[in-house]
């Protein structure tokens, strides 16, 4: 009995080793501005950065990033907010694609003076939401929008690994 035990330790501490990261797939974040000036280019501008940039905070933290392409995205999409909303729908356009989560966002805009950075993580083997995020962002200069993907990255990976660190202030990667 003590050999077979001992035979057995090996293979179990080997079955202990390090996992793969979760499959992240980040869907382009979509603009709801509320305020009187809505869809000017600086906004949508902003809004299109957000993607890139929580995908390669994501990856800077050993996360492998699911591409899924715009095309594929919008035909998956029933209108504004549809994969938003639809943790169904999300979870289906990741499977596709082999993802184990997904991130439907939005750079929700009700004034001029700031915006929130929110998002919904879907984990896809249940079609589940998992957590809902929102990030403030004041002001639309572009490295506190840097600073408030810095955060959503940090709470995503709160809810899945804690393998993120976000950088001290003042020492964000700088802008693509």
């Amino acid at each position: 009995m003590l050999k077979k035990l001992l035979y057995a330790l090996p293979l179990g501490l080997l079955s202990f080793g390090p996992t793969a990261a979760p499959r992240i797939a980040i869907l382009d974040f979509e603009l709801k501005d509320l305020t009187l000036a809505p869809g000017i280019p600086a906004e949508i501008k902003r809004t299109a950065s957000i993607k890139p940039l929580l995908e390669g905070e994501l990856r800077s933290a050993g996360y492998d990033i699911v591409e899924i392409p715009l095309s594929a995205q919008q035909a998956a999409n029933s209108g504004v907010g549809y994969l938003f909303d639809r943790a169904d729908a999300t979870a289906k356009l990741g499977k596709d694609f082999g993802a184990d989560y997904v991130l439907a966002g939005r750079l929700h805009k009700p004034s001029f003076l700031f915006a929130y950075l929110m998002g919904n993580l879907v984990r896809v083997g249940d079609s589940r939401r998992t957590a809902q995020f929102i990030t403030e962002s004041k002001g639309p200069n572009a490295e506190l929008v840097v600073k408030a993907v810095e955060s959503l990255a940090d709470k995503i990976d709160n809810v899945l690994e804690n393998r993120y660190t976000p950088p001290p202030p003042g020492k964000s990667k700088p802008i693509p």
